[in-house]
């Protein structure tokens, strides 16, 4: 299937959240504009403001979501090439998961996170898109159906976590390694229950999953039982069918 083009393309349901100064976009965002306290008390005059703009942020998001049935959220990275191994098994992934009827949510931007829209949108299925403002803006892919566009770093993570039925990971980077040790976090806390981990490319993640075995957990700072809440595969086929014996599956099943 080639590109959707603009007049074949479905509506996008887009929700924006205003505009930002071209002078000082280059490098600064509304998370570092939050996080940067200035001298003086200068930020007791704007940062009560924030609240509000924060607070519109989570309900766009919960209103642009609210209904789109069981979900995985995919993860990965934005300089994945298209044509890549990665890419490919991503869009395996996305195709996969579309196909069983589950919604595929990513960060919207390009890599990893297009190939999964690429291939849930080319099998029919709903490709969703949470974007992020960013000093090195992407953009969102063109194979989103469905996006929702985040100041604040913390408003999206919370989208990811509570639409999904668990977390599908390519190979990626810092903000892969971000995702994926927020969602172990949130599992051994028992803040989400059952929520499965995949990780595809045993290659990739086996040294991590090492690292943490032979150290951390040899050191007494990670319980051995931890390592059960990742599981370690090679193929998008194993990937989706660990995910959907998960909370999606289950919900499919409720819905008939």
């Amino acid at each position: 299937m080639s590109a959707p083009t603009e007049s074949s393309r479905t509506p996008r349901r887009r929700q924006h959240y205003g505009t930002w100064n071209q002078e000082v976009a280059a490098d600064s965002t509304a998370d570092a504009r939050l996080l940067d306290t200035k001298p003086g008390g200068a930020f007791t005059h704007t940062d009560p403001w924030r609240v509000m703009r924060i607070q519109s942020e989570f309900v766009q998001g919960f209103d642009a979501l609210a209904d789109i049935g069981p979900a995985i959220s995919v993860f990965g990275s934005a300089r994945t090439k298209p044509g890549s191994r990665h890419y490919q098994t991503g869009v395996e992934v996305g195709r996969l998961l579309a196909e069983a009827g589950v919604a595929v949510i990513t960060g919207g931007g390009p890599g990893s996170m297009e190939a999964a829209n690429k291939g849930a949108r080319e099998a029919g299925g709903l490709s969703v898109g949470l974007g992020i403002e960013l000093p090195f803006e992407q953009g969102m892919n063109q194979w989103v159906s469905l996006g929702v566009d985040f100041r604040y770093f913390f408003a999206r993570k919370t989208m990811f976590v509570k639409y999904a039925e668990g977390f599908v990971v390519l190979p990626g980077g810092l903000g892969t390694l971000d995702e994926l040790f927020e969602a172990m976090v949130l599992v051994q806390t028992r803040k989400v229950t059952r929520f499965p981990i995949v990780l595809i490319d045993k290659a990739f993640w086996g040294p991590l999953l090492d690292w943490i075995k032979d150290t951390l957990v040899a050191e007494g700072l990670v319980s051995v039982e931890d390592l059960d809440i990742l599981h370690l595969v090679d193929t998008a086929e194993e990937a989706v069918a660990l995910v959907l014996a998960g909370g999606a599956g289950e919900e499919l099943a409720a819905r008939g």
